[in-house]
């Protein structure tokens, strides 16, 4: 038990450590030579204060010696001289205070956005499938609360912590002619107050790990009562008080859990702060003794007072840097941790090259998937066949993952097992990025980029240059350059409510978008889910008039419910419970009499009566 315990104790500083290595070698990369002038002002600074009691000491024993033997000028210049380099001290010291600033503000500046980048970078590099976790949206929340700022705190907790080390040396060197046992009692009159923010520290830790998804559950109230995409149905069905008094209820909870966190840390506070006081007390007695019994001057007396009184004040600032460095160090923790996570989709080492575009087809062989912490699988020992430069599509009811096998084919998850083929070779056999600039795809919600036009469609392909031409001739194809025409700016409109200036469009309006941007990317893959559900009919017929011209000569996947498209592939694949149960083109399905052809003859009735509207492949 006492092994165990001490090699946790060696586990925690081991850590401790390891995450100020971490953070000194982060800050420096960050700010390399702003660090340098920081280190430098502390060292100075460690040692003016030293200098200043001694000077004390001086002035006051001359002013003494004047008050006994007159003015003249030999004494007062004996009393001006230490009194002149006081002031040019504490000039100085001004001077570094407010260079200090500058050093605080750059350090502050540079760092924050190299925390930053490192989060945004970490966050683009994990897998998709870690954002559907709420465990890893947990990490996330706290490597970013506040990741920067504790690193810099942590920076000058350490750095506070040799300045304070640099003061009390020469503290010690100063009082250590009144007597050995002086230094030693001034450290141990600041022990109680280290061990309580010691104790107070992993309190507040422990506290504000369990908390995370409370806090989460904050900013998703707030984004519900504040976000235009919320605003119509927080009005229409009238929730915001509902949702206000979720928020306020968990805030309460947390203020409260808060203030019991501050009473103990008061009651310790002040409990450290009576021993240190009692021990001030008893070492000033002794030295007022030593003067009365004229072993001591009074310039001794005052030399003591200020080193004793700054010194422990020092000791106490020394201890509280070490548990700041030890609460700064549990945070910051975090941010590391996350920074560590490994994505598990990850390149081969010997990649093999990607195809310009699909041969032969893409084929699912014998694949079964689950997804993490579930015990039955979405799709088991599934099979499909897709061949290229044709249009497939797959239809299904909900839960029939349609978009699990999306996520297949674009690499956001592997199988447990089988395997995802492209012309015959294992896509794990090639590297992430290439084989996904093979594929194009509209999701079943498209993304509203608050930016221009333009840069909207233009995003579907960074890396190749955004010819007006081109972005115009996606636009044409989604069917949304008309409307672009009729828009302020054209193509240099900006979009959303969010910003100034910006035009909101319809619902419809952003997929047509967000298929121009698909077709944008020129991508020998087409994946489209449900890439009409927010067309209206007309808008619908006309874009589907042109599909097949769009998708000729690429391989085109498509994910919906509606029969009117599903009937212009050339193969028509329908799932249920992670099975292809049935697979041919419109017209040998409807021969066939199943799934489709019930499902076929449903959805054509409801289109005439408009209490079936909702039927689906069913």
């Amino acid at each position: 038990m006492h092994l165990s315990l001490k090699t946790k104790l060696q586990n925690k500083i081991g850590n401790l450590l390891s995450h100020v290595v971490k953070t000194i070698s982060l800050v420096w990369v960050a700010s390399g030579y702003w660090t340098i002038a920081w280190v430098v002002m502390l060292l100075v600074q460690g040692i003016l204060p030293a200098i200043s009691i001694t000077l004390t000491r001086q002035i006051v024993d001359n002013l003494v010696l004047v008050s006994g033997g007159g003015i003249s000028p030999a004494n007062v210049h004996k009393v001006l001289l230490p009194v002149g380099i006081m002031l040019g001290i504490y000039l100085v010291v001004e001077f570094f205070n407010s260079f200090g600033e500058w050093i605080r503000t750059a350090q502050s500046e540079l760092v924050h956005d190299y925390v930053t980048n490192l989060i945004h970078q970490q966050s683009v590099a994990v897998d998709y499938g870690f954002y559907e976790h709420s465990e890893y949206n947990d990490k996330l929340e706290r490597a970013r609360n506040g990741a920067s700022d504790r690193s810099l705190a942590l920076l000058e907790s350490i750095g506070s912590l040799l300045q304070n080390t640099v003061t009390l040396i020469s503290m010690a060197v100063v009082l250590l002619p009144y007597g050995l046992g002086l230094p030693a009692i001034l450290i141990i009159s600041a022990f109680p107050a280290f061990y309580v923010l010691i104790y107070l520290s992993k309190i507040q830790y422990n506290w504000s790990q369990k908390t995370t998804s409370d806090r989460r559950w904050l900013g998703y109230y707030d984004y519900l009562l504040t976000s235009n995409v919320t605003a119509a149905e927080v009005r229409l069905f009238d929730f915001a008080n509902y949702f206000q008094l979720s928020y306020q209820q968990l805030r309460h909870r947390l203020i409260r859990e808060q203030f019991k966190l501050l009473k103990l840390q008061t009651l310790g506070r002040l409990l450290a702060a009576i021993i240190a006081l009692a021990i001030t007390g008893i070492a000033l007695a002794w030295m007022g003794r030593q003067v009365l019994l004229g072993i001591l001057t009074l310039g001794d007396l005052a030399l003591f007072f200020q080193a004793f009184s700054q010194g422990q004040g020092i000791i106490k600032n020394l201890l509280s840097n070490l548990g700041k460095i030890y609460r700064h160090g549990l945070f910051i923790g975090n941010l590391f941790e996350f920074l560590q996570i490994k994505p598990q989709i990850i390149d081969p080492s010997i990649p093999t090259p990607v195809p310009i575009k699909p041969q032969k087809e893409i084929r699912l062989r014998e694949v079964t998937f689950r997804y993490p912490g579930m015990q039955e699988p979405v799709l088991d020992n599934f099979n499909l066949t897709i061949p290229a430069d044709k249009i497939v599509a797959i239809v299904g009811d909900n839960g029939a993952g349609k978009s699990t096998l999306l996520k297949l084919l674009c690499r956001f998850y592997d199988p447990e097992s089988g395997s995802v083929e492209l012309d015959g070779i294992d896509i794990r056999n090639f590297a992430v990025q290439e084989f996904r600039r093979l594929i194009t795809i509209l999701f079943q919600s498209p993304i509203p980029y608050y930016t221009t036009v333009a840069e909207n469609i233009a995003l579907g392909d960074i890396y190749r240059a955004s010819e007006q031409s081109e972005i115009e001739q996606a636009a044409k194809a989604s069917g949304i350059h008309e409307k672009i025409t009729h828009l302020p700016l054209n193509y240099q409109t900006m979009l959303g409510k969010l910003f100034p200036d910006g035009y909101d469009l319809s619902g419809g309006q952003w997929q047509r978008l967000a298929l121009a941007r698909a077709f944008f990317r020129r991508a020998q893959i087409i994946i489209l889910d449900e890439p009409t559900s927010a067309m209206d009919p007309w808008a619908e017929n006309d874009w589907l008039d042109r599909f097949r011209t769009l998708a000729d000569g690429r391989t085109a996947i498509v994910i919906t419910h509606r029969f009117t498209l599903a009937m212009r592939a050339d193969i028509i694949h329908v799932m249920r419970a992670g099975k292809i149960v049935e697979s041919g083109s419109h017209e040998e399905l409807l021969t066939l009499g199943g799934i489709y052809s019930e499902s076929w003859y449903a959805q054509m009735e409801s289109s005439y009566n408009p209490d079936l509207q909702n039927i689906v492949v069913s």
